[in-house]
């Protein structure tokens, strides 16, 4: 049976302050998936509460219709990978690259050494050096080699390319795509640098304040969109045809203006028959920019 990872209605709470409003979401398998959101939106919250590293005040997460709270049946198929620290409570983070390699190996019961020791030789990590004594990049790679060597079901990685230069960033997501081809496991991949990342993304999350605002198709999602640009008045004539729920964002440049729509560029081209205009489509970063920001504004004027 298809064993689907799903949050319903969670909510969370640091203090007086609600962090997750509610959260529902189905986590399919054989899906890499992108969970992208503005700084603060909850996304880490989350993705604890999903792995059972954080607890939550309402609603229920399950794994294959089981609870994953305290289920190790449930827990041993997910791996949540996220960003090192070079310090610890009580000071600098002592432990090696070694610990943490041994330690995933009891951890994650579908660990693979063989692929870890391929992926330490290939990202030119010194098993011996303490946490605290590496770049912020080879932290980066720790954590990636724990993701993927763990081989767990569903797999999770929380900003994975943080501080790694663009040459590391594209030999990761070729690694992503690779074991994905190999394996059809789940990945989950919340991550800031959206574009480079968005042909990997077979579903796109995405979060705001706390909320899911959507779960899509990532091509689907991204082809929803689209800007028009022209004179004014030709533009204002599209934007009312639309409809003023489809205009997400404008901008004016002396006579001339910008419209963002959540609408596919041909329905545009055919609104805007006949006009000099272009139309054209969006990246899947300026997609979201402008659906969180039509969001802010439906928030503001409620």
């Amino acid at each position: 049976m298809e064993k689907v990872l799903s949050a319903r209605g969670v909510t969370k709470r640091y203090g007086k302050k609600e962090v997750l409003h509610g959260v529902s979401l189905d986590i399919r398998p054989g899906v890499i998936y992108g969970l992208i959101g503005r700084n603060g939106a909850g996304k880490t919250t989350l993705l604890s509460i999903l792995t059972a590293q954080n607890t939550h005040d309402a609603g229920e997460v399950t794994y294959g219709g089981e609870r994953v709270w305290e289920n190790e049946h449930a827990l041993a198929d997910l791996c949540f990978s996220r960003e090192l620290s070079p310090v610890m409570m009580f000071g600098e983070n002592s432990y090696r690259v070694k610990d943490y390699l041994r330690a995933a190996a009891v951890y994650y019961p579908h660990w693979d050494k063989a692929y870890a020791e391929k992926l330490v030789a290939r990202f030119g990590l010194d098993r011996k050096k303490k946490i605290s004594k590496l770049s912020k990049g080879m932290m980066s790679m720790v954590t990636i080699v724990l993701a993927l060597a763990s081989r767990a079901p569903i797999t999770i990685l929380d900003e994975p390319v943080a501080g790694l230069d663009v040459v590391a960033r594209e030999d990761f997501y070729r690694l992503l795509l690779d074991d994905y081809t190999e394996t059809g496991r789940t990945f989950i991949v919340s991550t800031h640098i959206i574009e480079e990342a968005a042909n990997v993304f077979e579903q796109v999350i995405v979060m705001d304040e706390g909320r899911i605002l959507e779960v899509a198709d990532t091509e689907a999602f991204t082809s929803s969109f689209c800007t028009v640009t022209g004179h004014e008045d030709e533009v204002g004539r599209v934007c009312a045809a639309a409809g003023e729920d489809k205009v997400l964002h404008t901008e004016r440049f002396g006579r001339q203006k910008m419209a963002a729509l959540r609408l596919p560029a041909a329905e545009a081209r055919r609104l805007a028959a006949g006009a000099d205009l272009d139309v054209e489509p969006v990246n899947l970063q300026k997609a979201f920019v402008y659906l969180v920001g039509e969001h802010e504004r439906e928030e503001a004027s409620a």
